[in-house]
């Protein structure tokens, strides 16, 4: 199925509409129209390797125009990462496309979209293992960007700031949904405390992605009532429940939202003004269901190759959850449950424990090798300035709300916890992590 071209409609709607705005400058919809004119083949694999910014935003547009696929790279792997990327595709763009090659060509661009075509491939974030490629058609863009808006709803004068990675789904598809409604995209080339801050207080901005930990220093940065913002979407990983009390406190519509690169982005999302400490219900002709523990996705928005992998179309995620009057909370991934003397203990039950102490400022929960009873559990602290290690008053404020066997045997401090570039705990770092504190 074909269905026109999102660049083309959003200029026939509005051209002035300002598309994407950066703190370098801005592009309104004709002018991004008229910039994205790049001599691409269609079915061609482009890789981007660009800053967030006016120049992605063009090189993408070129490729979604041009029926190319776009291939962003993530400008902080190591060089050796960027270049396997880079060495398959077909096209890299890695610098402002000049006045040549930015010259209209005829039959170089079409004016609708092929639903079942590859759009993008994003490379994971490897939280789990080595990155794996994800082909996302245009189809799933488009269905995720009608279920999201159907879920938290749709501004027509919409300024979603994003300062998640283009190079990973959350960020991307925040500049692709934006061109679909017709709206405005806030880039920011990286999570700064201070620049979101003012942004959120100044550049009336209605819609913010984050996750759990850089909604934290924004409320320690003293961020409260945000004039515009209808709601922060936090996703990545859940949010404690004292996190989320920490929000509506400050007068900040919390939104918990759960996804995966291969449901292209979100799969389950809060209605803004839930004050539960779930995921929320699945989007708009998504299906969710639990299996054998796992949480599994079918819908318009699954990868294709991942949907033919599944069971009758079931995407299995590897996170565990529940489904609770339709709603869904999501207590761990599978890989990552300890299992310590016999009993199986998900990190997500002791992270919201610990999260709740006032000293404590982030928290992780990984197992460890133990002789007598396979593996113990460790909790990885960060504290809060002016609060100094106490291994006793955090076991029994475990203690407390605990059974016994998952309150951590081992406190270890860290000024700041690992995390892969598109936010997420890097678990992997903190298991293989020699004892560096605790008793």
């Amino acid at each position: 199925m074909r269905v026109p071209s999102w660049l083309g409609r959003a200029v026939a709607a509005d051209p002035e509409r300002v598309a994407v705005e950066t703190a370098a400058g801005s592009l309104t919809y004709a002018e991004l129209e008229a910039a994205s004119r790049v001599q691409l083949r269609r079915g061609a694999r482009v890789a981007i390797a660009l800053p967030a910014g006016l120049d992605f935003a063009v090189a993408l547009h070129a490729c979604l125009r041009s029926g190319a696929v776009a291939i962003p790279v993530d400008l902080r792997l190591a060089s050796a990462e960027r270049a396997r990327i880079c060495e398959a595709a077909d096209v890299v763009i890695d610098e402002e496309p000049t006045a040549a090659s930015s010259t209209p060509t005829a039959g170089s661009s079409t004016a609708t979209h092929d639903l079942d075509a590859t759009a993008a491939v994003i490379h994971t974030s490897g939280t789990s293992g080595t990155p794996k490629a994800i082909e996302l058609s245009y189809g799933n863009w488009l269905w995720s960007a009608l279920g999201s808006a159907t879920a938290i709803g749709l501004d027509p004068a919409e300024r979603w700031l994003c300062t998640l990675p283009l190079a990973h789904v959350g960020g991307l598809s925040i500049l692709i949904r934006s061109a679909i409604y017709g709206t405005t995209a806030v880039l920011h080339p990286r999570f700064d405390t201070q620049a979101v801050l003012q942004a959120l207080t100044d550049g009336e901005i209605t819609v913010v992605s984050l996750v759990p930990t850089t909604l934290a220093r924004l409320l320690d940065a003293g961020l409260e009532s945000p004039p515009a913002l209808r709601c922060a979407l936090i996703g990545g990983a859940p949010a404690s429940p004292a996190l989320l009390e920490r929000a509506r406190a400050a007068g900040i519509v919390a939104v918990q939202t759960y996804g995966l690169t291969e449901a292209c982005s979100q799969v389950t999302t809060q209605i803004p003004g839930d004050v539960g400490d779930d995921a929320g219900v699945p989007l708009f002709c998504t299906r969710v269901r639990i299996h054998d523990g796992e949480v599994q996705v079918a819908g318009p928005t699954v990868a294709p190759a991942a949907a033919r992998a599944g069971q009758a179309g079931w995407l299995a995620t590897g996170d565990l959850g529940e489904l609770v009057d339709g709603r869904l909370r999501v207590t761990g991934r599978r890989s990552e449950m300890i299992l310590t003397g016999g009993e199986n203990v998900a990190p997500a039950e002791i992270e919201a424990v610990l999260a709740g102490h006032p000293a404590v400022s982030e928290v992780a929960v990984v197992g460890y090798p133990h002789p007598a009873w396979g593996e113990a559990v460790r909790a990885v602290i960060v504290l809060k300035p002016g609060s100094a290690p106490a291994d006793d008053a955090f076991r029994a404020h475990c203690s407390a709300r605990l059974a016994r066997f998952k309150v951590p045997k081992e406190f270890v401090y860290l000024d700041v916890l690992p995390r892969t570039p598109s936010g997420k705990l890097a678990r992997r770092e903190l298991q293989d992590r020699p004892r560096c504190g605790g008793r």
